[in-house]
């Protein structure tokens, strides 16, 4: 395995983006993650992230099967909450966050409930969002390879 890229990375690179992603992800306690099962097909399951030390860390109870899914293989997905547009106020929707990665099994979790954590190897952020006038959607992503990337639709 190659380099790791962590949060800590995508905040040296692109401040404001990051910024604005980790806002959405600790606006909701509770986010959803995606995970590969045995036989290659997906999981989603709730989970709880945080951004502790320049990481971006989750973890899971004990014999929870997203955490066999990521020990078995580490890709995973993960999505911010996803809150609807105030009615008539299109403009104030904050948009929604994904960050997709491999996730590194941290061991025991040290302080808090029993269970594994993990940190993460972070390979692609998304913010999808309205522009100002809310007439486009707006997806910004962000790789360790090529950068902050953006396309406009309408």
């Amino acid at each position: 395995m190659g380099r790791m890229t962590t949060w800590h990375e995508v905040e040296a690179a692109e401040p404001e983006f990051a910024r604005r992603v980790r806002a959405l992800f600790d606006a909701h306690r509770h986010k959803t993650i995606a995970t590969i099962r045995a036989d290659g097909s997906p999981r989603i399951s709730g989970i709880e992230a945080s951004f502790t030390d320049g990481k971006l860390v989750f973890g899971s109870m004990p014999k929870a099967r997203k955490s066999a899914d990521l020990v078995r293989d580490p890709r995973f997905a993960l999505h911010s909450a996803t809150v609807d547009p105030i009615e008539g106020e299109e403009a104030k929707w904050p948009g929604e966050a994904k960050i997709a990665g491999r996730a590194i099994a941290a061991g025991p979790i040290v302080d808090g409930p029993e269970g594994d954590s993990f940190h993460t190897d972070i390979t692609e952020v998304v913010h999808t969002h309205l522009d100002p006038e809310a007439t486009r959607l707006v997806v910004e992503w962000w790789t360790p390879a090529q950068g902050l990337r953006r396309v406009d639709r309408e």
